[in-house]
């Protein structure tokens, strides 16, 4: 039993069998308060939601400027995050429009037309959090980890949708087998669909199946993966890139259980439960119409969030040994965990993986791998400053200053980059911002 354990309170019996524990903290927890058309509103955020004008949004502003899925609104230890959805109208925070910040107590946010108070109230919450270090396929003794662990034992007991927020390479799929295996549906089949993998009218026919002649090079009659999975689990791959066409059609299936095979007539039914993945924002892709805003809405109805490997340095050593429980003689097994611990790993899991195998088919760590540059973030050509907006007379007032705002934010991220030779912390901690907005700006100017 560890310590951690310990301060839950979990007995030795209790510690051996994995279960959810129960943790208590004292966080600031933000609340909302504002007016609109519908009246007097007071919201205590609990985790990340969206806020927005749609009916199924977590916090729903009734503005005809305010965007469907207008900002991301996240209650965390440091206080009440927003981030702008790629709203039509922006986002402003006490006066300043901003693409993402972190809201103070008694701040503003202004969305639209509508001005949004922030109070915060020092409250104790639960938490909870896996008992042990694995879970499935999944391995990882830090926090966020056994939290995530702890949601899918929780949503394993469901039969809810769920969407699995992740960059590559972080073990998305992990996530939905193991929802799968641990879920009464576990003696049915899994199906596993890659939206990104093949054009639309194949795509169309590897879900649903096709019958004899219904497009040339259709011989025989198909059954696809839907019908396979009846009574199962489907997973839907990088969600994000499934063709408006077919939106609808899956829509369907989510909602009324009923499909049709490709050149069929007859209405089939299928009893499927779906967990999709991506590494790109749908509500991003909601605003920008490439996404159905009821779509999202129903396979979003859990969010899982699986953490990168940059933000759990505690998970590595346990990573090291799952690749390479062996190890030649020539391999010092503290020299390739104290050098994995060093790099960022934009590829997540699936890089460290692959460096680990290469490592142990080398029997030696590649000396090129150990270039400080690697140790930071990756070095991109450096590019000419970008020129500066200009004051264009015959833009709007609120686009010229946007545009300018831009520019600021990416030469001012770019230089600090270059002054800290590429250490996030350090800019992080020079520029008094948090780690994972820096990482945010740098995603999103490409620096």
């Amino acid at each position: 039993m560890t310590t951690d354990d310990r301060a839950f309170g979990v007995t030795t019996e209790q510690a051996e069998a994995p279960v959810a524990l129960v943790r208590r903290a004292k966080m600031k927890r933000p609340r909302l308060t504002w007016s609109d058309a519908l009246g007097d509103h007071d919201v205590l955020v609990e985790g990340t939601w969206v806020l927005g004008s749609a009916r199924d949004a977590n916090v729903c502003v009734s503005d005809r400027a305010v965007s469907r899925l207008h900002c991301e609104v996240d209650a965390t230890s440091e206080g009440l995050w927003v981030r702008d959805l790629g709203s039509k109208n922006g986002l402003v925070v006490d006066g300043l429009r901003v693409s993402g910040a972190l809201v103070p107590d008694g701040g503003t946010i202004k969305v639209g037309t509508t001005a949004i108070a922030v109070r915060y109230g020092d409250e104790v919450t639960e938490e909870h959090i896996w008992g042990a270090s694995s879970f499935g396929e999944m391995v990882g003794k830090s926090d966020a980890m056994r939290k995530l662990f702890a949601s899918i034992a929780q949503l394993s007991k469901t039969d809810l949708s769920v969407l699995v927020l992740g960059e590559t390479g972080t073990g998305k799929e992990l996530v939905a087998r193991a929802l799968h295996a641990h879920s009464d549906r576990a003696g049915f089949p899994l199906g596993v669909v890659d939206c990104a993998s093949m054009p639309e009218h194949l795509l169309e026919s590897e879900l649903f199946g096709h019958r004899r002649g219904a497009f040339t090079g259709a011989d025989t009659t198909h059954e696809g993966i839907v019908e396979h999975s009846d009574g199962g689990t489907i997973f839907l791959d990088e969600i994000g890139e499934l063709p408006l066409g077919m939106q609808p059609k899956l829509l369907r299936l989510l909602e009324t259980k009923t499909f049709r095979r490709v050149g069929e007539s007859r209405w089939r039914s299928a009893d499927v439960r779906f967990v999709a993945a991506t590494h790109r924002d749908l509500r991003q892709l909601v605003n920008a119409g490439s996404f159905r805003e009821d779509l999202y809405f129903r396979l979003a109805v859990s969010i899982v969030a699986v953490p990168p490997l940059r933000t759990r340095e505690d998970d590595v050593e346990l990573l090291v040994e799952r690749f390479a429980p062996a190890l030649p003689p020539s391999l010092s097994r503290q020299a390739l965990v104290d050098y994995a611990r060093q790099r960022t790993w934009w590829g997540n899991v699936r890089e460290l993986k692959s460096f680990v195998q290469r490592a142990v088919a080398l029997e030696t760590i590649d000396p090129s791998e150990m270039d400080p540059a690697e140790v930071q973030l990756p070095r991109v050509p450096e590019a000419a400053p970008a020129a500066a907006p200009g004051l264009d007379l015959d833009r709007p007032f609120k686009d010229v200053r946007d545009a300018w705002l831009e520019h600021l934010e990416r030469e001012y991220i770019a230089a600090m980059m270059k002054t800290h030779d590429r250490n996030v912390s350090a800019v992080a901690r020079a520029a008094g911002l948090d780690r994972t907005y820096v990482h945010r700006l740098i995603r999103k100017h490409g620096i």
